[in-house]
Parts: structure tokens; C-alpha cells; sequence
């Protein structure tokens, strides 16, 4: 896979030490995490974080791979793509945006450019977006991708201190080969 890789408005590189700056920023702000795994992060914490994010390629069964993403030259977010399965051909994608750039169809366009990748790349046959069922402009990003809600999983994971519905959403391969047909 070669980067960047360039959409209409956006790139898609890897990160460096050199975006820590804006993935503290990012990953401090209450909002933005609110329905992630991690916490608020200091600078030192959001520095570990970015450093495990600096892997080069494509992930390996069981491993993601994150990309930083830049509108006109600043970071405004960040993608990830995780190799589920190998012998189910299983994707799942994440993204992560900063509160600015919310509204732009930024995370759309770039998880869009992640869903290829899974499918030309590592040659999936599904790709999957997991999400805490409070989240809805993370639920509208998978909605206008083309994916279909398949799971409503009530309290299934104890996150910050409560229990937490999640919703899957996904498309197959032939799917989104036809939406991107029309």
C-alpha cells in the first residue's frame, strides 16, 4: 500500500511524532473520547498512544493500522483499519476527529478511503464499524458509507464505569462495489 493516499479534500499518511501536538489535543478533550475505550490522555499518556500508531503497512490478523488524515495541510483526525479475521475476511474500521472538523463529512470521506483499503488491500469480504450505540454522528458516518445496522448489543461492555450498548454496522464486498457503481 502506498501513502499517502489522496481523496477529494483529504490525505491519508502516517502519523509521525510531529502530530503529537494535535493527538493530545484530540485525544484531552472530554468530548472526543467520551464513547472510546480510552480515558482523557495527558501529553506523556498521548504520546504513548501516537508511538503504538507509528507501525508501517498493512495490520496483521488481530492488529490495526492508523492513518492520520489532513485537510489542506492540518491534521484534523485520524482512521484505523483492523484485520479481523484472515480466514473470514473481516475488517473493521474506526476513526477519530477532532471537534472542529466535525460536520465536514471529513470521517466519511476518509473512512470511506479505509473501506477500500480493506477490501482491495487485504481483500476482505466484510467490513464492520463497532460503536457505542450513544454515538449518533459516529452512527450517521457508517450510515452514509452504505452500511447496515446489524447488532444492537445491549450492556455488553463495562466502559467508564457503566454498562454501554454497542451497535455493528457493516457492508460486504459485492455491496459496496454495487453503491460504488451508481
Amino acid at each position: 500500500m502506498d501513502l499517502p493516499i489522496r481523496t477529494e479534500r483529504l490525505v491519508l499518511r502516517a502519523s509521525t511524532m510531529d502530530d503529537l501536538d494535535d493527538h493530545w489535543r484530540m485525544y484531552s478533550d472530554p468530548a472526543v473520547v467520551r464513547y472510546l475505550y480510552q480515558e482523557v490522555m495527558d501529553r506523556d499518556q498521548a504520546a504513548d498512544h501516537l508511538r503504538e500508531r507509528l507501525l508501517p503497512g498493512l495490520p496483521a490478523e488481530g492488529e490495526w493500522r492508523n492513518w492520520a488524515v489532513e485537510h489542506d495541510g492540518c491534521f484534523v483526525g485520524d482512521v484505523g483499519l483492523r484485520l479481523v479475521s484472515v480466514a473470514h475476511q473481516q475488517c473493521e474500521i474506526g476513526y477519530v476527529f477532532l471537534p472542529e472538523a466535525a460536520g465536514h463529512g471529513y470521517a466519511t470521506e476518509a473512512a470511506a478511503a479505509v473501506v477500500d483499503i480493506a477490501f482491495d488491500e487485504l481483500h476482505a469480504h466484510r467490513v464492520a464499524g463497532h460503536l457505542d450505540a450513544r454515538n449518533e454522528a459516529s452512527a450517521r458516518v457508517l450510515q452514509r458509507l452504505g452500511m447496515r445496522l446489524e447488532a444492537h448489543l445491549r450492556e455488553n461492555e463495562f466502559i467508564k464505569g457503566e454498562w454501554t450498548d454497542e451497535l455493528i454496522y457493516a457492508v460486504t464486498r459485492d455491496e459496496w462495489a454495487s453503491s460504488r457503481r451508481r
